[in-house]
């Protein structure tokens, strides 16, 4: 059913309009939705059996979201916040508001300063900007860098999880209660009853529906897709157990092309089983992305470890096998000391 996202402008609705509809926010296309089914044609449609509807078993949730939101480019804010360690419930205290305008501006103000306006103390106001820095400097690490972000995520749905796996419950219950399917040899018969003026915007109007109902199925199984591959990490809400999984793989998968699967997740979010909102995007994350995030997490708790046992260390866990050489540049290029200087906030010599 996705194939229909391979094809291109000179199918269904035509491309400028294919890309609006996956880019489209959950609340925008349940409202054109809404639009479509109250028309005196979808009604027509319907009744003389061209349109057949079928009811979907999703379940639905509110939107009831815990800590930050994220919104707007932040340099891929989620990279350090989607866990439920104590950066993340130290920015939920500070507020997204306060956050923004303390920590992610241009102005960086004295850290007493900064404490008193926030409500923390000088020392965790050292941690927030020690991890900021670490989230920039990792972002920077990203080749190709990713499209801008947008300015607002569209929420999706929230991961529970249930005897001890994800499950999905989505939030707007008008798009996804049902499912629409065009029955051909329903619009033949129709389309040759009508005045050609009015059998062209019927088959505008079923067309449209079409690419509703394929962009639906894509999101779907693209969701479940990330909640197979980061099934332990939905779990246990550890960043290490989160696998990459490249956009590009995931697209070949999903038998739908890069650009369409790009176009489609980048401005959605979903609420992740500790409450915090993060980008759908997250779930996706590249190989060097989920390779850094591991290889900080050792270097910062084995302290003692040189460059080549790093390495070895590495590569005996099946992360990765790296050269002495990479290890000591991501080290470097992460703000990591060299053995024995590796406490927060140290650099590298």
């Amino acid at each position: 059913m996705s194939a229909g996202l391979r094809v291109s402008a000179r199918s269904h609705v035509g491309g400028m309009k294919l890309a609006r509809l996956l880019e489209a926010s959950e609340r925008e296309l349940a409202r054109r939705l809404r639009e479509l089914e109250r028309g005196e044609l979808f009604r027509l449609a319907l009744g003389c059996g061209a349109l057949r509807a079928s009811e979907e078993r999703a379940r639905f949730a509110r939107r009831r979201f815990r800590g930050l939101r994220l919104r707007g480019a932040a340099g891929g804010l989620s990279e350090l916040l989607d866990g439920r360690g104590e950066s993340a419930r130290l920015v939920a205290a500070v507020g997204e508001r306060r956050f923004r305008e303390h920590f992610l501006g241009e102005r960086r103000a004295p850290a007493e300063e900064t404490a008193r306006a926030c409500g923390i103390s000088v020392a965790q106001v050292a941690a927030l900007r020690e991890l900021v820095d670490r989230l920039f400097i990792r972002g920077e690490l990203e080749a190709p860098a990713p499209p801008a972000e947008p300015k607002a995520y569209s929420a999706v749905a929230g991961v529970a999880i249930e005897g001890g796996r994800p499950a999905l419950s989505f939030f707007h219950r008008d798009l996804w209660k049902r499912r629409w399917r065009v029955d051909e040899e329903g619009k033949r018969r129709l389309l040759a009853s009508l005045p050609a003026p009015r059998a062209r915007r019927l088959e505008a109007l079923l067309r449209e529906l079409e690419v509703i109902e394929r962009r639906k199925s894509t999101l779907l199984r693209a969701l479940e897709l990330a909640l197979e591959e980061q099934a332990g990490y939905l779990a246990s809400g550890d960043l290490l157990e989160r696998r990459a999984l490249t956009q590009r793989a995931a697209a070949d998968r999903l038998d739908v092309s890069p650009d369409s699967l790009n176009r489609l997740i980048s401005n959605k979010s979903v609420q992740l089983p500790w409450g915090l909102e993060a980008p759908l995007s997250a779930l996706f994350p590249s190989r060097k992305a989920a390779l850094l995030a591991r290889f900080e997490s050792l270097a910062r708790s084995r302290p003692g470890l040189c460059d080549e046992q790093l390495r070895a260390e590495l590569e005996r866990s099946g992360a990765a096998r790296l050269s002495r050489r990479s290890i000591a540049q991501y080290r470097r290029d992460l703000g990591l000391g060299a053995r024995g200087r590796r406490g927060v906030g140290a650099q590298a010599p």
